[in-house]
């Protein structure tokens, strides 16, 4: 499991530097090359948000006790998109804003007044974006300790149970031991009523031998 999730990390890293790279190109190329440039660096962005979603599939299949290093991890490369992504956007706004200038003539401030609208707007977009993004975290550290609780609660029902076959082995044996007390105290008893019988039997042949010879003197 450790394995794959390596693979898409190294994967992860070489498409992440190669977006960075060309996001930095774009505000030097020129136009014709700038379009080509911006559709790659989306096909790229997508391509590391799947590598990401499949990271994070893979972090939920590794056990409890070792997933907190690869959460750590998945944590900063989370940040590391959204940086490229926040990054890509205002290249965008900066290639949007020199088309549209070329397009319609627009002077100079006004450029810059919509590109600071714009850049304003991205920011709010991030933020909110940061804020999802730290419900997300809550919400797969909130799972991750639910499925340690259910765990937790499944050893010690097992542990219960364990207890109660042993307690019921117990009771066995226990309820055994008794019959044969029982058994072996009901035979001393007869035997020692058998004993007394004898005495009894005894003393009065005893008695009566002793009569007869007194009564033939």
């Amino acid at each position: 499991m450790s394995s794959d999730f390596e693979g898409y990390e190294q994967d992860f890293a070489v498409l992440t530097a190669e977006i960075t790279s060309k996001i930095a190109r774009v505000p030097r190329l020129p136009p014709d090359e700038k379009k080509q440039m911006v559709g790659h660096v989306e096909k790229q962005l997508e391509e590391a948000k799947e590598l990401l979603e499949q990271m994070d599939l893979e972090v939920r299949e590794i056990p409890p006790q070792s997933r907190g290093m690869y959460s750590n991890r998945m944590r900063s490369y989370k940040q590391e998109m959204g940086k490229l992504e926040t990054d890509f956007k205002r290249s965008r706004i900066a290639y949007s804003d020199e088309v549209r200038n070329e397009l319609l003539g627009d002077d100079g401030n006004s450029s810059e007044n919509q590109r600071a609208h714009l850049l304003d707007n991205t920011e709010r977009l991030e933020r909110s974006s940061r804020r999802l993004e730290a419900g997300y975290q809550i919400a797969v550290e909130t799972e991750q300790i639910g499925q340690e609780m259910l765990e937790n609660l499944s050893h010690d029902r097992e542990k219960i149970q364990r207890a109660r076959e042993r307690l019921r082995e117990t009771d066995a044996n226990l309820g055994k031991s008794s019959r044969v007390l029982t058994g072996m105290l009901r035979r001393i008893i007869q035997n020692r009523i058998l004993v007394v019988v004898l005495a009894i039997i005894l003393v009065v042949t005893i008695l009566m031998a002793i009569t007869f010879s007194v009564r033939r003197r």
